[in-house]
C-alpha cells in the first residue's frame, strides 16, 4: 500500500450537462480526488484552482463556496490560493461501513456567472482495526464417528476495514486432526470451516483444543484469535433439519419493536435429548444480535430495535439447530427490509440574494439542493412554490433548484415578499418540507412626486404684510429614501412681463408660498404661475402643478366725487325754478370707488341742508330732487351738505357741497352736451367721465358769457320790442365745485331754456329739464 497523502485513484473528468440558467450556459466537470483516512486536519487534497483553470484569487471574486449534502463540512475552500483543505479528521469506517469505494460528494458553487462544479472525494482506508471474533471460545462437539473430510463451519471474525486491510484467511496451531479451509460468503464476508483430516478416539483423546487464527491483508497485517474446544461424543446419528434451508422475509422499516418476523422450525428423528432441538445464531454479527432475538426454544425471530431502511436494508442471518447429542443442522433467513416514507426531504439554501432592484430583470434569487434519503418513489422529489407570486423555480444540475424572479418587480406593490418552497416526496403517504424565504425589493426612481391637487387655488387680501404665508401645495412621491424626499420650487411664468420673482416665493422643503410684498387689488387682482416638485434620485423626476392667486379686496379706496365738481373759489349753484314740483330733479351726485363689491356699493345722505325737508337725497343713485313744491316763502339760496359712503369694513365716505339757487322766470333751461363726449363716456366709463367733466365745464363757462351777453343786449332793447328776456341782477353763478378724491363724471344734464319779458319785469324760466335718458320733464 502506497505511503499516507498519496492519492489513490488518478483523477477523472465526467463531463454533466446543466441547465440554461440566467441567459448563461453552466458546465460542470467531475473530478475525483482522494485521502487517506485518519490524515490530519488541514491536509492538501487539491488546487482547485488550477484544475478549473481559474486564476489564484479569481475563486473569492466569484464567490464560490464548497456545498455538501447535509450541514457536516468535511472540506474547507481557500479562496485566496485556491487550495482544497481537509477540515476534519475522517474516518472511513464511520462515513461508509463496508461500502466500498468510499465516495464523498460535494459541490463548488461559482456565482459571478452561476456555475456548478460537481467533484467527489474517495477516503483510502488504512488497516486500523484488527479482526474480532464475537466469541473468543467456541464449543464444538463431533461424534468419534465422524468420518474424515467432515466440514465443521465455524464462527467467523469481523473486519471492520476494508478492501486488502479486511480479512483476508484464517489459519489453525498444527494439529493431527484437523486444518481449516477458508469460504466466501455471497455478501463478500470469508468464514472458517475445520476439516476432520483423522478419525477421532473419544477414548484417546476426548476434548481437543485449537487456536483458530483470522488474518487481514495490510502490512503489516493484523490478526484476531479464538480457542476452539471439541468435545468427541458418543455417536449421535441424526442431525437435527430445517424444513426450509433458506428462508426469505420482507418486514417493514417501521414494523413495531418484539414484532415476529419469522419462525424457523427443524425436526431431529433421533429420541431423548439427541432429538430435543435448540436454536441459536450463527455466524450472527454485532448488528444482527442487536436487532434481532431468537427464541432458543420455538424458533421466533423477534424485532428488538428499530430499523432503518437508509441505514442497512438487507439482513443475512444463519440459524443453527442443535439436537442434545450435539449435532446440528443450518438454514439462512435473508431478510428484506421494505422501506416506507418516513423521511421528509430535506432543503440545504447554498446562496440567497436579498435585497434585489425593482427593475432588474430575470435574476438569480436563491440556490438550493433537495434530497431524501428514502428509496423508490419515496424519495423522488418535487418542489414549487406559490403560483401567485413574481418567481419561478428552475432545476438545475443534479438536485440543485434556483430560484429566479420572472421579471423586474414593483416596490411600490410590494416591497417585501415571502415564499415558501414546499419540497414534497411522492411517497404514500406524500411527505413536504417547507422553507421560508423573505426577499426584499430595494428602490429605484421609478415614480415622479405627484401633486395632490393639478390646480390650487389661493386667497389673499389686499394689503398684507410681507412674507405672509398663503398657501402651500403638496405633493408625494410613492419610492423610498432619496427617491422619495421632495424639493419644491417656482417654474418660470409664462407672461415674462408677471414679476413673479418679487411676488412670491416657496419653502423648497414644505411647499409653504409666502406673498413678498404687499399686494393690490386695484393693481393686480389675480395672477397664476406653475410650482414644480422634483424628487433626490438620479436621475431626478419631476412634475408640476398650477397655482392661481386671488387678490381678495380691501376697503381701502373712499368714495370718490366726480360730480359736481367744485373749488373754494368758484362755488357751484344749481338753478331750480320756483315752480318746480316736489320730485323735481335738481342734481346728480356722481361718485365712484376704486374697490370692488360690497366695498364699492355706494349709498348717499343729506346731511345738512339749510332748509331741512325742502330737498332729498336718493340714497341708490344719488340724485337730489325737491320733496315738496316750492313757495314763495323758500329762501333764495340754499346749501346742501351730501354724505358718500361705501358698505365696506369699516365703511369710508366723501362729502360734496351743493348751492341751490331758485330763481323765476327761467324757462326750458338748455345745456348742450358734445355727442362725442357721451359717447366716449360709454367706451371708457374712468376716462369719458373725466372728459365729459372737462367739456361741462367748458360749456357750461361759454354758456353763461352768451347768457350774460344776451342780458345786456336784451336791456337795450327793451324798449322797442314787445318781448325781452332777463336775469336776475347779481353775478351769475359758476359751476365749479370743491370736491375730494378722483374719477370721472358721470351723467350730463341738459335744459331748454327761453327768455322773456314783459310788464317792466324780466323772468328767466326754466321748461323742460332733459334728462340723460332723452326723456323730458314737464315742469307746469
Amino acid at each position: 500500500m502506497e505511503a499516507r497523502g498519496e492519492r489513490f485513484l488518478r483523477q477523472r473528468q465526467v463531463l454533466f450537462l446543466f441547465v440554461f440558467l440566467g441567459g448563461s450556459l453552466t458546465e460542470s466537470e467531475s473530478r475525483r480526488y482522494s485521502v487517506v483516512e485518519e490524515t490530519e486536519r488541514g491536509y492538501l487534497i487539491a488546487n482547485l484552482a488550477k484544475d478549473l483553470g481559474l486564476e489564484v484569487g479569481e475563486l473569492a471574486v466569484r464567490g464560490a463556496q464548497v456545498v455538501s449534502k447535509g450541514n457536516k463540512q468535511h472540506f474547507q475552500l481557500n479562496h485566496q490560493t485556491g487550495d482544497l483543505l481537509l477540515h476534519e479528521k475522517l474516518d472511513r469506517e464511520e462515513l461508509c461501513g463496508h461500502t466500498e469505494p468510499c465516495l464523498l460528494h460535494f459541490q463548488i458553487l461559482l456565482q459571478n456567472p452561476l456555475q456548478f462544479i460537481t467533484n467527489e472525494v474517495q477516503v483510502v482506508d488504512v488497516n486500523d482495526h484488527s479482526p474480532v471474533f464475537f466469541e473468543n471460545e467456541m464449543q464444538l462437539k463431533l461424534l468419534e464417528n465422524s468420518p474424515p473430510g467432515t466440514v465443521i463451519p465455524l464462527e467467523n471474525a469481523e473486519d471492520l476495514d476494508v478492501g486488502r486491510n479486511s480479512l483476508q484467511n484464517y489459519t489453525i496451531a498444527p494439529n493431527s486432526h484437523f486444518h481449516v479451509l477458508t469460504r466466501n460468503r455471497r455478501d463478500g464476508r470469508k468464514y472458517p470451516q475445520l476439516v476432520l483430516d483423522k478419525a477421532l478416539d473419544r477414548e484417546e483423546h476426548p476434548e481437543l483444543v485449537l487456536t483458530l487464527t483470522a488474518l487481514d491483508g495490510g502490512s503489516p497485517p493484523r490478526s484476531g484469535i479464538a480457542q476452539i474446544h471439541i468435545l468427541v461424543l458418543d455417536i449421535n446419528d441424526n442431525a437435527p433439519e430445517f424444513t426450509q434451508s433458506l428462508y426469505e422475509v420482507q418486514i417493514l422499516e417501521n414494523s413495531p419493536i418484539n414484532s415476529v418476523i419469522v419462525t424457523v422450525s427443524a425436526s431431529d428423528l433421533d429420541t431423548g435429548n439427541f432429538g430435543t432441538v435448540s436454536y441459536a445464531f450463527f455466524h450472527a454479527s454485532e448488528e444482527i444480535r442487536k436487532t434481532f432475538q431468537l427464541n432458543s426454544i420455538t424458533g421466533d425471530i423477534q424485532l428488538v430495535k428499530y430499523l432503518n431502511y437508509e441505514v442497512m436494508n438487507t439482513y443475512e442471518v444463519d440459524i443453527e439447530a442443535k439436537d442434545g447429542g450435539g449435532l446440528s443442522g443450518k438454514t439462512t433467513v435473508i431478510v428484506q427490509v421494505v422501506d416506507v416514507n418516513d423521511n421528509p426531504p430535506e432543503l440545504t439554501l447554498s446562496s440567497i440574494t436579498s435585497p434585489i432592484p425593482e427593475n432588474s430583470p430575470e435574476t438569480v434569487v436563491a440556490v438550493f439542493s433537495v434530497s431524501d434519503p428514502d428509496s423508490g418513489d419515496n424519495g423522488r422529489i418535487m418542489c414549487s412554490i406559490e403560483n401567485n407570486l413574481p418567481f419561478v423555480l428552475k432545476p438545475s444540475v443534479e438536485n440543485f433548484y434556483t430560484l429566479l424572479s420572472k421579471g423586474a418587480l414593483d416596490r411600490e406593490s410590494q416591497a417585501e415578499y415571502n415564499i415558501t418552497i414546499t419540497v414534497t416526496d411522492l411517497g404514500t403517504p406524500r411527505l413536504k418540507t417547507q422553507h421560508n424565504l423573505t426577499v426584499t425589493v430595494s428602490d429605484v426612481n421609478d415614480n415622479a412626486p405627484t401633486f395632490s391637487q393639478t390646480t390650487y387655488t389661493l386667497r389673499v387680501r389686499e394689503n398684507n404684510s410681507p412674507a405672509l404665508h398663503i398657501g402651500s401645495v403638496s405633493a408625494t412621491d410613492r419610492d423610498s429614501g432619496a427617491n422619495a424626499q421632495v424639493t419644491y420650487s417656482l417654474l418660470p411664468p409664462h407672461d415674462p412681463q408677471l414679476p413673479l420673482g418679487s411676488l412670491v416665493s416657496i419653502n423648497a422643503d414644505n411647499g409653504q408660498l409666502f406673498a413678498l410684498r404687499s399686494l393690490d387689488f386695484e393693481a393686480l387682482q389675480a395672477f397664476e404661475f406653475r410650482v414644480g416638485a422634483a424628487d433626490r434620485g438620479s436621475p431626478a423626476l419631476s412634475s408640476q402643478a398650477l397655482v392661481r392667486v386671488l387678490v381678495a379686496d380691501a376697503n381701502d379706496n373712499a368714495p370718490f366725487v366726480l360730480y359736481p365738481l367744485q373749488n373754494g373759489s368758484a362755488p357751484c349753484t344749481e338753478l331750480v325754478p320756483r315752480a318746480a314740483e316736489a320730485g323735481y330733479l335738481v342734481a346728480k351726485v356722481v361718485a365712484v370707488d376704486g374697490d370692488s363689491g360690497q366695498n364699492a356699493w355706494l349709498s348717499y345722505q343729506l346731511l345738512k341742508a339749510t332748509e331741512p325737508g325742502l330737498f332729498g337725497v336718493w340714497a341708490h343713485n344719488g340724485e337730489v330732487r325737491t320733496a315738496r313744491p316750492l313757495s314763495e316763502r323758500d329762501a333764495v339760496k340754499h346749501r346742501l351738505l351730501v354724505l358718500v359712503r361705501d358698505h365696506g369694513e369699516p365703511p369710508l365716505s366723501a362729502s360734496v357741497t351743493l348751492h341751490v339757487l331758485l330763481v323765476d322766470g327761467f324757462s326750458q333751461p338748455y345745456l348742450p352736451l358734445p355727442d362725442a363726449a357721451a359717447a366716449e363716456a360709454r367706451a371708457d366709463p374712468l376716462t369719458v367721465y373725466l372728459v365729459v367733466a372737462l367739456a361741462s365745464v367748458s360749456s357750461l363757462f361759454l354758456f353763461s358769457v352768451m347768457v350774460f351777453v344776451a342780458v345786456r343786449l336784451c336791456r337795450r332793447r327793451r324798449a322797442a320790442s314787445g318781448a325781452g328776456c332777463s336775469v336776475p341782477e347779481g353775478p351769475f353763478p359758476g359751476h365749479l365745485v370743491d370736491v375730494s378724491g378722483a374719477g370721472t363724471l358721470s351723467h350730463s344734464y341738459q335744459y331748454e331754456v327761453c327768455l322773456t319779458g314783459g310788464s317792466g319785469t324780466n323772468e328767466f324760466k326754466f321748461l323742460k329739464p332733459i334728462f340723460p335718458n332723452g326723456l323730458v320733464q314737464d315742469t307746469e
